[in-house]
């Protein structure tokens, strides 16, 4: 089950260059950076590590964007928490003041 989520879809994520090529990447492999790089961000910002993160995003309850259409195959997006999305994508400045 995820915590949260990222643009996944093939068909809309992340535009990037590979030995040259222009391609579209989605799934796990486009959103485990994109987490990565927002918490090393926030760390650097506050001096610190954040540490075990999920306790902190799930009392703020809010800090992403809630993702209420789409599926995953398996499990369908619904408001709030969801087996498809999670508590949501990444709003930058909502995670930032959700691990304060």
């Amino acid at each position: 089950m995820p915590d949260v989520a990222g643009d996944a879809s093939p068909l809309t994520s992340y535009d990037v260059i590979i030995g040259g090529t222009q391609t579209v990447v989605g799934g796990t492999s486009a959103v485990a950076p994109l987490w990565a790089g927002l918490i090393t961000r926030i760390n650097a910002v506050a001096g610190k590590p954040m540490g075990f993160l999920n306790p902190k995003l799930y009392a703020a309850k809010t800090a992403g964007h809630d993702i209420t259409q789409g599926n995953n195959g398996s499990f369908e997006a619904t408001v709030g928490w969801d087996a498809c999305t999670g508590l949501g994508s990444p709003d930058g400045a909502k995670v930032a003041a959700a691990l304060k």
